[in-house]
């Protein structure tokens, strides 16, 4: 692989003096060279039109870039991360291709206790987990996991589900994201078929649920849950949870829920340490069919240090460079795996439409009324949060929050900006739900 990036240099090179600095810079300068297979070299864009585009109008600069730099022809493949995603490989891919890029994004991961890496970051978290499972509505109930997105809660969750139906395939177990279990309720309850949700869910023996924190500040959902909880509980039907934080830290979350969750077993789980992201590189690894070496994993972990899912991803793209380029796994190899989410953490932000969506849907107004004219009060208070938690999450200069919120103003904005600083200071429940909205944007 170092071979290869020292010829894509050449190549770039040569491409640059070809059709001229603007354009390479443009669609040529961050491409991804993933190596030779079969004699063709593999090229990585994001995009199906970033392809397009090289394709239409610099596939031949390429081409030729190849074969000078090589002394012989040489074709090119762009791979898109569509295509990636898809399963698919591009058009006129050879059969290995074709497998090595499916094989990225195949993962066929069964979350059990087995393949879930244990280490000191959560270790009572999978004890407590695994005691559930063996003895659920008696163990620890309700069970609370709690920590930052990307750590493996939902890894445990699913184990739970999983132990639980294959050791007592009689139990009947419902696994359901707080989303899925909000949007459910509400779409039953305008159709007046709210007995049907209940009837769903109240009848389970072990009712898991992801995402928990979602629910904090939407009334009906939590008199809802608050229902199901009582009758589960007292039935001994077995309760789990996951959420980004403690209960008590859920600020527009109701009391009568709170005490709900907090009267079971809290468990915690943190980033994992060194030794345990080596462990999980590892392992992800040997699921791909994939042995990495001890100095590949290590550098690795030691680049990635966020959670869980970076370093999934990274194996998933290791792997498929190792495939398509054919060369040994190498730290050269692993470098080019990594980059894109060091150079992603390090222009960590948060974007319009994440914002906006989480906004919508705990004021329950729609977007396009955020962003629109409309000048009723609840619309008008939600477009002021809207402006405060863009102001709050994001580098966005009051023009371009304005811009994003319909074109108002400058001055408009900083008129909102202060009305919200100001009454969060005696309103405890804007306060609490303004807080609870920037922590699941910053947690998503």
């Amino acid at each position: 692989m170092q071979n290869f990036d020292r010829i894509w240099a050449d190549v770039k090179e040569r491409v640059a003096l070809k059709i001229g600095e603007i354009p390479f810079d443009t669609w040529i300068r961050d491409l991804e060279a993933i190596g030779f297979r079969e004699g063709t070299a593999v090229i990585y864009t994001s995009s199906s039109y970033h392809r397009d585009v090289i394709k239409n109008r610099y596939l031949n600069a390429l081409t030729e870039g190849f074969s000078e730099v090589l002394g012989r022809e040489c074709e090119v493949r762009i791979v898109t991360k569509e295509e990636m995603d898809a399963g698919a490989a591009p058009e006129g891919a050879t059969s290995p291709v074709e497998e090595a890029v499916r094989a990225e994004y195949e993962i066929e991961d069964t979350f059990t206790f087995e393949n879930f890496i244990v280490g000191n970051s959560n270790k009572f978290a999978h004890a407590a987990a695994l005691a559930v499972a063996n003895n659920p509505g008696y163990a620890y109930n309700p069970l609370f996991i709690y920590g930052d997105s990307g750590l493996g809660k939902t890894h445990l969750l699913k184990a739970i589900k999983n132990e639980i139906q294959a050791s007592n395939p009689k139990l009947k177990v419902a696994f359901v994201t707080c989303e899925d279990f909000t949007n459910e309720f509400l779409e039953l309850l305008r159709a007046g078929r709210a007995p049907e949700f209940r009837n769903r869910y109240r009848p389970v023996d072990v009712l898991i649920i992801d995402d928990i924190q979602f629910i904090a500040g939407k009334q009906s959902t939590e008199e809802e849950f608050l229902n199901t909880f009582n009758t589960l509980y007292d039935r001994h039907k077995q309760i789990v949870m996951a959420a980004d934080r403690k209960p008590n830290e859920m600020k527009s979350l109701a009391d009568r829920l709170r005490t709900r969750f907090e009267q079971g077993l809290l468990a915690d789980i943190q980033q994992p340490d060194y030794e345990t992201r080596v462990a999980i590189v590892k392992s992800k690894g040997d699921l791909l069919g994939l042995e990495i070496p001890q100095e590949v994993a290590e550098f690795i972990a030691s680049r990635l240090k966020n959670h869980t899912r970076q370093l999934e991803s990274a194996v998933k793209k290791l792997s498929a460079y190792h495939k398509l380029s054919g060369d040994p796994l190498s730290l050269s190899m692993a470098q080019n795996a990594i980059k894109d989410t060091i150079v992603e953490d390090a222009e960590a932000g948060v974007y319009e439409d994440k914002i906006l969506e989480e906004i919508s849907r705990t004021l329950s107004i729609p977007v396009e009324d955020i962003c629109g004219s409309r000048q009723t009060a609840d619309v008008t208070s939600a477009r002021q949060v809207a402006a405060y938690v863009f102001h709050e999450v994001t580098n966005f200069s009051t023009k371009k929050i304005g811009e994003v919120l319909g074109g108002k103003d400058h001055s408009t904005i900083v008129y909102y900006l202060r009305k919200v600083e100001k009454d969060k200071k005696t309103n405890s429940k804007l306060r609490n739900t303004v807080d609870d909205i920037i922590k699941n944007i910053k947690g998503r």
